[in-house]
C-alpha cells in the first residue's frame, strides 16, 4: 500500500520512479567530464539553492531558519513551519542528501530541478510569489527518471499507443505482468486492453472489465469521504479523536490526534500489519471495525504532528470516523456517496468467500516468514489478504470505473471546487490559494502479495494511466513507468 503525490507540506509522492531499458554508452577516452549544473541567479534559483542546502544539512534548526526567512505568509498560513519540518524529516529518512543533477525549467518565480537521492531521482518544482520579493509558496515533489537517460523517441499519439501495447506484451511474455491497462487523455480512453489470466485454475482470461484488488488506492475514496463530511460541516480537519470517537481506546490519541494528522499520516498511530495480524485468521476481518483491536490500544509511535510515517492504521481510524459521523457503515457510505453517483457499478469491497463474477485472483511468490520472494510457481494470495478490505485498502474496481472516478473528481462532481482543490493539493479552503490544477497530479499505488495497482492522472498533460494487475509488486508499477516514459515523447 502506497503514497500520493503532493506538496512537500502535504505528502511525498507515490513511489513511481520513471525508468526504462538500460542504455550502455561507451565513452571516448578523451571525453570531458560533464559540468555540474548550476541554479540560475534569480530569486527562484537562490531560494531553491537555500532549500537544497538546508535539507541536505540534516539540521532541523537550519531548515527552520530557512522556512522563517523564505516562506511567504500565505504558505505559513496554509501549513505551519513545524508541520513542514515534520515532513522534511520524513523525506530525509527516505531520500538522504540531495545532489542537483539538472535544471529543467527556470523563471523569476519558479524553477524545476531534478536531484539525485540515495537510490532514486526526484523532481522538485519550486513555486514563488509572482511579485517581489518572490517568497516561496510551495515545493512539489515527484519521483522522476535519471536525467542522463537519452530522451524517449518523439512519436505521435497512435505510435505511442502501439509502443505501449508492444512493451506490455513483452512484459506479459516474460511472465512479469498480468492485468489490464487503460491510457486516457482528457478523460477519454486511447488504449484499453487486458493480458494474462484472472484465474489460473479455470484458465479464465483477464478482461478489460475485470475487477482487481486495489490495495491502497482505496485510500483515495477514504480521503474524499472525509472531504465530503468536512464540506457538509459534519467534521473539521482540526477535530480530535476524542471529539469524534470518544470511546477510542488510546487516551493519548484521543487528546492529541486530529483528522488532519490522520489524513497526512502524522498521527503516530501505527500499522495493523504485523504479528497480530498474521496470527489472526483472515476470515475474521469482515468490517472496518474488525481491524481496530490489532493496533488501537497501542502507544503512539511518536508525538502527533512531529513526524510522518505511512500508516494503514490511521486510515482504518478515518473509516471509523466516517461511520460515526455519517451513521452508515464505511462500505455503505462510499458506495452511496462516491461510487453510485458517478456510475462505478463494478467497485466495492467484496468478501473473499462470496462468489463475484469476473474477479481476478491474486497470484504471489511472496510467502513464508517475512513475505520473502520464493522460487517456483505463484500461489494464490488467499492466506495473506483479509476476507474483506477496509478504509485503508483492499477493495476492488475496474480500470474503467477508476477513470470514471478520476473524471468525476476533476469535474468537481464529488466535491465543491474549493474542496476539490483541497483534495488535489491539501490546501484547505480559506487557507490561501491552492496551486493551479494544471500543475498537479492525482494518484496512488496499491501493493501487497498478488496485488499491484496504479492510478495516475497528470493534470499538466491530460494523460491518465491506470494499470491493474494480479501479480506481486512492482509488476503494475513497472508497466506504469514504461507507459509514462513513452508518453513523455508524444508530439501533439
Amino acid at each position: 500500500m502506497s503514497t500520493r503525490t503532493g506538496d512537500v507540506g502535504v505528502s511525498r509522492t507515490m513511489a513511481l520512479v520513471a525508468t526504462a531499458s538500460v542504455l550502455l554508452v561507451v565513452a571516448s577516452a578523451f571525453a570531458q567530464p560533464k559540468p555540474a549544473p548550476a541554479l540560475p541567479d534569480t530569486s527562484a534559483g537562490k531560494r531553491a539553492a537555500g532549500w537544497l542546502a538546508a535539507f541536505s544539512s540534516g539540521d532541523d534548526a537550519r531548515m527552520r531558519q530557512y522556512f522563517s526567512d523564505n516562506l511567504a505568509p500565505e504558505a505559513i498560513e496554509q501549513r505551519s513551519i513545524e508541520d513542514r519540518l515534520a515532513t522534511i524529516r520524513a523525506m530525509r529518512t527516505d531520500l538522504g542528501t540531495l545532489e542537483l543533477r539538472k535544471v529543467v525549467q527556470a523563471g523569476e518565480s519558479w524553477v524545476v530541478v531534478v536531484v539525485a537521492s540515495r537510490d532514486e531521482f526526484v523532481q522538485l518544482a519550486f513555486e514563488l510569489e509572482p511579485q517581489p520579493p518572490h517568497r516561496l509558496l510551495r515545493v512539489r515533489v515527484e519521483p522522476t527518471e535519471d536525467p542522463d537517460l537519452p530522451p524517449p523517441p518523439k512519436v505521435s499519439e497512435p505510435e505511442a499507443m502501439a509502443a505501449i501495447e508492444k512493451a506490455v506484451g513483452e512484459a506479459v511474455g516474460a511472465d512479469q505482468f498480468s492485468g489490464t491497462v487503460l491510457v486516457a487523455r482528457d478523460g477519454k480512453p486511447l488504449l484499453l486492453k487486458a493480458w494474462g489470466l484472472a484465474s489460473v485454475e479455470y484458465n479464465a482470461p483477464n478482461r478489460t472489465d475485470t475487477k482487481y484488488n486495489l490495495g491502497s488506492i482505496n485510500k483515495l475514496f477514504t480521503i474524499l469521504a472525509i472531504g465530503q463530511l468536512a464540506q457538509g460541516g459534519k467534521l473539521s480537519f482540526a477535530d480530535t479523536l476524542g471529539k469524534l470517537l470518544p470511546d477510542y481506546p488510546n487516551a493519548d490519541a484521543r487528546q492529541k490526534v486530529t483528522v488532519r494528522h490522520l489524513l497526512e499520516m502524522r498521527s503516530g498511530i501505527g500499522d495493523f500489519f504485523g504479528e497480530r495480524f498474521d496470527a489472526t485468521p483472515k476470515d475474521r476481518f469482515r468490517t472496518n471495525a474488525d481491524f481496530l483491536p490489532i493496533f488501537a490500544a497501542d502507544p503512539l509511535e511518536f508525538e502527533p504532528g512531529s513526524r510522518r510515517r505511512y500508516s494503514n492504521g490511521g486510515y482504518v481510524v478515518l473509516g471509523a470516523i466516517i461511520e460515526k459521523v455519517s451513521g452508515r457503515s464505511y462500505y455503505d457510505y462510499v458506495r452511496e456517496h462516491i461510487f453510485a453517483p458517478v456510475g462505478m457499478t463494478s467497485t466495492d469491497s467484496f468478501e473473499a468467500d462470496v462468489p463475484v463474477p469476473n474477479l481476478a485472483e491474486g497470484y504471489t511468490r511472496l510467502w513464508g516468514k517475512g513475505e520473502q520472494s520464493m522460487p517456483g510457481p505463484r500461489r494464490q494470495n488467499i492466506y495473506s489478504r483479509p476476507a474483506r478490505g477496509m478504509a485503508a485498502g483492499g477493495g476492488y474496481s475496474t480500470a474503467e470505473d477508476l477513470l470514471r472516478f478520476t473524471n468525476a473528481v476533476l469535474a468537481d462532481k464529488l466535491l465543491s471546487p474549493a474542496y476539490t482543490d483541497w483534495y488535489l493539493s491539501r490546501v484547505e479552503p480559506g487557507k490561501g490559494a491552492p496551486p493551479p490544477r494544471d500543475r498537479g497530479r492525482l494518484g496512488w499505488n496499491g501493493g501487497a502479495p498478488g496485488i499491484n495497482a496504479v492510478l495516475e492522472a497528470d493534470l499538466a498533460t491530460g494523460y491518465t494511466v491506470i494499470v491493474l494487475g494480479n501479480y506481486d509488486p512492482p509488476a503494475a508499477e513497472t508497466v506504469a513507468r514504461t507507459i509514462r516514459r513513452i508518453l513523455s515523447g508524444v508530439v501533439r
